[in-house]
């Protein structure tokens, strides 16, 4: 975890962005019954029925110190859709000589998903472009990344 602290104390430097990511899956829903309006003395009312219209993925990075932020939403959440996500990431600092990406520990955010997504050689250069840097499942920040 100290490693990932050092990691954000680090100055802005454009040729060496720190880049933030996580993802987030999310229901999605609609309202079964239309909400009444609000009138002059009554407030709107909304019924909480819902229809249930299956899931979603919002995957997220962030660099804090430029301020700078990409959402991109998938169907799912599988080693693929991470490893294209890296890759928008790695599009998005094309200038960049090597961009340091933070994230969580999950079983997806690895080497072997870039390897089993893109040829070797694409592969291979989203790999060597970027430091991957993850945080421990028990070291977590009160107040942040908190579920």
């Amino acid at each position: 975890m100290e490693i990932v602290l050092d990691v954000y104390k680090r100055p802005f430097d454009s040729r060496y962005p720190v880049v933030c990511m996580d993802e987030s899956p999310k229901q999605l829903i609609a309202e079964t019954k239309t909400p009444v309006q609000a009138t002059p003395g009554h407030p709107a009312k909304h019924d909480y029925e819902y229809k249930r219209c299956g899931v979603c993925n919002i995957f997220m990075a962030c660099e804090p110190l430029a301020g700078k932020r990409f959402v991109i939403i998938t169907e799912r959440k599988t080693k693929n859709d991470w490893a294209r996500f890296v890759e928008e990431i790695s599009v998005a600092y094309g200038g960049a000589e090597k961009i340091t990406l933070v994230m969580d520990n999950l079983n997806t955010h690895t080497a072997g998903a870039l390897y089993e997504t893109f040829n070797p050689e694409k592969a291979k250069q989203n790999e060597s472009s970027r430091n991957f840097y993850t945080s421990t499942k028990s070291c977590r920040i009160p107040g942040y990344g908190m579920r």
